[in-house]
């Protein structure tokens, strides 16, 4: 049996996000937002992103997968980079995750969605701190079904399986489901136009603030 008080007291965290090409992401916020405005707003949700999971105790670096060109330059300086491979996220994800076994082979590796606006850094921690006693866990969204964040403690062998149901489909690879709040800014993904009004709520970060702000003035 593992000792979990050893574990939970020793992990530090690389996290991985993976974050599309500006201009192909967020295409459900199509209707409710411009090309130009979508393409901003997704750049920017994925820089509140990373500034919140630096911020967050446990994470020791973040690893940033995209070939978006504007946010490479912007992260430049900050995260490891990782060139999208192509083939979709869960192919991104797997070359984050690659790299991070390779560059900090004593962590555990937590994927985490680029799609998380409102997110808190004390909310990551605890959600991190959570799976620290677990070799492999998920974060569902606020409805249950899909995943905003992925873990496994070093040297676990991860599968990413992000889509429809991933939720699910995480938990029958071996990912426990953790038990964080329904309040937790962790599980407060954007896909839909519901969900954007959702994190606004909650108060979202300087760079989404600043877009959001740009669109209700235009």
């Amino acid at each position: 049996m593992r000792d979990t008080s050893s574990v939970h007291t020793a992990v530090r965290w690389v996290v991985v996000v993976p974050v599309k090409p500006a201009a192909d992401g967020k295409t459900r916020l199509a209707g409710a937002l411009s090309d130009a405005a979508r393409a901003r707003l997704a750049r920017a949700m994925a820089l509140d992103t990373v500034l919140a999971a630096q911020a967050a105790a446990g994470v020791d670096r973040v690893v940033v997968v995209t070939a978006d060109d504007e946010l490479r330059e912007l992260l430049r300086a900050s995260v490891d980079l990782v060139a999208d491979p192509g083939g979709g996220l869960n192919a991104a994800v797997g070359a984050g995750i690659a790299h991070a076994r390779i560059a900090f082979p004593d962590t555990g590796v937590a994927v985490l969605l680029g799609d998380l606006p409102a997110l808190r850094p004390d909310d990551l921690a605890d959600a991190l701190d959570r799976a620290t006693v677990h070799d492999r866990a998920l974060v569902p969204d606020a409805d249950g079904s899909g995943t905003t964040v992925l873990t496994a403690l070093p040297g676990v062998a991860v599968d990413p399986r992000f889509g429809v149901g991933s939720a699910a489909a995480h938990e029958g690879s071996g990912h426990v489901r953790l038990a964080v709040p329904a309040t937790s800014t962790v599980r407060r993904d954007v896909d839909v136009p519901e969900d954007l009004a959702a994190v606004e709520g909650l108060g979202v970060g300087p760079a989404t603030r600043a877009v959001l702000d740009r669109v209700s003035e235009a």
